[in-house]
C-alpha cells in the first residue's frame, strides 16, 4: 500500500502522486553490467571487426603468399627463371617443371614465381612515396588553409588532368636506361592528388572536432596538434584508398612492361611474360594465363583488402 501521508509535487486534487516509504518496498532484482576488460578504442573496434570477415581473412591469406613469394622465392622454386633453352621450346607441364616452358625454353613456373619481386616492390614503392607525398600535401593543405590550400589545390588540379598511362608511356619511351625506381617515381608523380583530395578532406573534417580548441587552450601548438591529433583520426580513409591504389600500381607496371615500355627486358616481370604469352595464344599454347592468373590474384587481394579495411574504419558505413 502506498503511504497517502506523503504527496509529491504540487498537483490539482485528484492528480496527486503518492510514494512508498522506503522500507516498504522489496528490491526484486537489480540490472548489472559486465564489463570484461577494458573497452576498446578506435583502432582496438577496427580490428575487432576485421578479424570477424572472411574477406579480410581471405585477402590477408592471398597478400601474405604473395609476399613470402616475392621476399624468398627460392623457397618455391630451385630453377633459374633466366636460364632458357630452345631445346625445351614449348615443351609441356612434368613433375620437375608445373608449368611447361615457353617459346624462348624458359620455365614458366619459375618465371611466374620470380616475377611476383618486380610487381610487389613497384607496387609497394610506388604506394609508399604516393602516400608521403600526396599525404603530407593534402594535410597541410586542409589544416592550414588559406593560400598554401589553393597553390596545393591548383597545382593537384594540373596533375590529375594528366592521364597516367599517356604521362608514363611517353616518359619512358624517352628515357634511355629504364629502371624500377623510374617507374615508381612515374607511377607516385601522377597519382599523388588522388590521394591528396582524400587527406584534404580526411583532415578538415577532423579539424572541426572538439579536441582541436582544447588542445590549443593548452597550448599546444598547431604542427603538433596535427601530428599528435589531426592526422591518427584523419587516417583512416587514407590507408583505404592507399591500400585500394597499390594493386593499381601493380597493374599499371604490369600494362607498361606488357606495351614493351615497362621494366627493361633483363628483369622478370608478369607483364612482359603476359605480352609473350600472348604471341602463342592464337597457337593454341596457354602459357599466358599463369602469369595473368598471378596478377590477377594479387590485385585481387588488395582490393578485397580496401574494401575490407573501409567497412571497419568507417563507423557509419559498417555493414551489418
Amino acid at each position: 500500500m502506498l503511504d497517502k501521508q506523503a504527496p509529491q509535487g504540487n498537483s490539482r486534487p485528484g492528480q496527486q502522486r503518492w510514494v512508498a516509504p522506503p522500507d516498504e518496498v522489496e528490491v526484486v532484482a537489480t540490472d548489472r553490467v559486465d564489463v570484461h576488460g577494458t573497452p576498446a578504442g578506435f583502432w582496438g573496434s577496427a580490428w575487432r571487426e576485421l578479424r570477424r570477415k572472411p574477406l579480410f581473412l581471405v585477402a590477408a591469406g592471398i597478400i601474405l603468399l604473395v609476399v613470402l613469394v616475392a621476399a624468398f622465392p627460392g623457397l618455391f622454386t630451385g630453377q633459374d627463371p633466366r636460364y632458357c633453352s630452345v631445346d625445351f621450346s614449348l615443351a609441356p607441364p612434368s613433375r620437375e617443371h608445373w608449368f611447361g616452358y615457353d617459346l624462348q625454353g624458359c620455365d614458366i613456373y619459375a618465371r611466374t614465381i620470380y616475377g611476383a619481386r618486380a610487381s610487389v616492390l613497384t607496387g609497394v614503392g610506388a604506394t609508399l612515396l604516393f602516400l608521403l607525398v600526396g599525404g603530407t600535401l593534402g594535410a597541410l593543405a586542409g589544416f592550414y588553409g588559406g593560400p598554401l590550400d589553393s597553390i596545393i589545390s591548383r597545382i593537384a588540379e594540373v596533375v590529375y588532368a594528366i592521364p597516367l598511362m599517356l604521362a608514363a608511356i611517353v616518359i619512358m619511351q624517352l628515357a634511355e636506361d629504364r629502371t624500377i625506381w623510374m617507374v615508381i617515381l612515374i607511377l607516385a608523380a601522377f597519382t599523388w592528388p588522388q590521394v591528396a583530395r582524400i587527406a584534404r578532406g580526411a583532415v578538415i573534417s577532423a579539424k572541426g572536432s572538439d579536441y582541436v580548441p582544447a588542445a590549443e587552450a593548452l597550448g599546444v601548438s598547431r604542427f603538433r596538434i596535427l601530428l599528435r591529433h589531426i592526422i591518427p583520426n584523419a587516417i583512416g580513409p587514407v590507408i583505404v584508398v592507399t591500400t585500394i591504389w597499390l594493386g593499381v600500381f601493380i597493374v599499371t607496371e604490369a600494362t607498361l612492361s606488357f606495351l614493351g615500355v615497362g621494366l627493361p627486358p633483363t628483369e622478370v616481370s608478369w607483364g612482359a611474360d603476359i605480352a609473350a604469352g600472348q604471341r602463342q595464344l592464337r597457337a593454341g599454347s596457354l602459357i599466358l594465363f599463369y602469369p595473368a592468373t598471378a596478377l590477377a590474384l594479387t590485385v585481387l587481394g588488395f582490393i578485397m583488402l580496401g574494401d575490407a579495411l573501409r567497412d571497419a574504419l568507417d563507423p557509419k558505413g559498417r555493414r551489418r
